[in-house]
């Protein structure tokens, strides 16, 4: 097996890492006090290709494969969460659920938009009372006529806000998963409003929202995919959502143990840089290996994904370790830090607000144990 990344791919790790130290890493600590980054750095990261990575050149996109796409959340993550969110949710969730759903129209439409990021995509499935059990989600679309009736309510939708086009999974029979069925939504549809939710934790820099549908019609030229299929869609496009997840934990792992050899390097105690302490090694010991063993199940994942082999276990196992991982690594540079991590004058305690949730969202750590021991064992912790 090659470990060693082309020409290519290293170059777009350089040119997005310089970027951000440019663009984002001096405004992030201001961009979470406001709860909202500067949407003007948007265009700018499209014109670089972060939303259009693994989107066909046809559609508007740069192409790519997915070792790259998994390099370019790693340095988000680094940067700033807020940013990888918007990014993948956009062009990952909702771009690549068109592209291998959609209608030639639809991929038309929609995809070099998201791809130049002009327009924005929110994936609209967790509900108030449904987030690991969406298979049983209550929104609810009835045909009518040549239409379809929408009405329901999302929950913690990234980009909820500041989307163009919602991805909203709605009840379509009372058939379980299998009464599920998506609809490409406008969000200047009459009766669709969102709600910005505040005081987050973590990732307060991203638009986070509650979704309210009343009555909104859409035509049936909006359905994505076959009626039953959404339930389908949505968890097949996770598994790649897993994966942007797992390598924006790598960043933060990445992050966190880059801050913490800088820092112990120059902090002295005893008449010595702390960065000479054994029991500071072993905590940014921790932090190297974590970050190793992490970026290694992205890129199998990632390669399997350009092969064309099943992905979704090595997703899960990405997303479940490199989440961990990042909390542990957030966790170990603060105490590094000690009381200077504690406040905003270095990076460490935003990794660890924003690491937080990685842990719960595109499917809890409890989630992707169930998934691998399935997988490990063939039998279903469901059944």
């Amino acid at each position: 097996m090659d470990l060693t990344l082309t020409e290519e791919q290293q170059a777009f790790r350089a040119l997005a890492r310089d970027f951000l130290e440019r663009e984002a890493v001096p405004h992030r600590m201001q961009w979470d006090h406001d709860e909202s980054v500067d949407l003007e750095i948007v265009p700018k990261m499209a014109e670089l290709g972060f939303f259009g990575l693994t989107i066909p050149e046809e559609y508007g996109g740069v192409g790519g494969d997915y070792v790259t796409y998994s390099l370019a959340m790693e340095e988000l993550g680094r940067a700033d969460s807020a940013l990888r969110g918007i990014v993948s949710v956009s062009s990952g969730l909702v771009g690549k659920s068109i592209l291998f759903h959609g209608t030639d129209a639809q991929k038309q439409e929609w995809l070099p938009q998201l791809a130049a990021a002009t327009r924005l995509g929110c994936f609209g499935l967790t509900e108030p009372g449904t987030g690991s059990d969406a298979g049983n989600l209550t929104s609810r679309a009835v045909r009518d006529g040549s239409d379809w009736v929408i009405d329901g309510q999302k929950l913690f939708i990234t980009n909820g806000t500041w989307a163009d086009v919602a991805l909203v999974f709605a009840r379509t029979s009372d058939d379980g998963p299998r009464g599920v069925t998506a609809f490409l939504v406008p969000t200047d549809s009459p009766g669709f409003t969102a709600r910005t939710i505040t005081g987050k934790l973590g990732l307060r820099g991203q638009a986070t929202a509650e979704l309210f549908l009343d009555g909104v019609r859409v035509p049936d030229a909006a359905r994505l995919g076959e009626v039953g299929q959404g339930f389908k869609i949505a968890m097949g496009t996770l598994d790649k959502g897993r994966l942007a997840v797992a390598s924006g934990c790598v960043g933060i792992v990445q992050g966190c143990l880059e801050a913490s050899v800088a820092y112990a390097t120059q902090r002295t105690q005893f008449g010595r840089p702390i960065a000479s302490f054994q029991l500071v090694q072993d905590l940014i010991a921790d932090m190297s290996v974590d970050a190793d063993a992490a970026r290694l199940l992205c890129w199998l994942c990632a390669d399997l994904v350009d092969r064309g082999e099943p992905y979704g276990t090595a997703a899960s196992k990405a997303k479940l370790f490199a989440s961990e991982a990042a909390v542990r690594a957030a966790n170990n540079a603060i105490q590094v830090h000690g009381g200077a991590g504690y406040v905003d004058d270095f990076p460490v305690a935003k990794y660890l607000r924003d690491a937080r949730v990685m842990t719960l969202y595109e499917g809890t750590s409890q989630i992707q144990k169930l998934i691998v021991g399935r997988a490990e064992t063939g039998v279903s912790a469901f059944t």
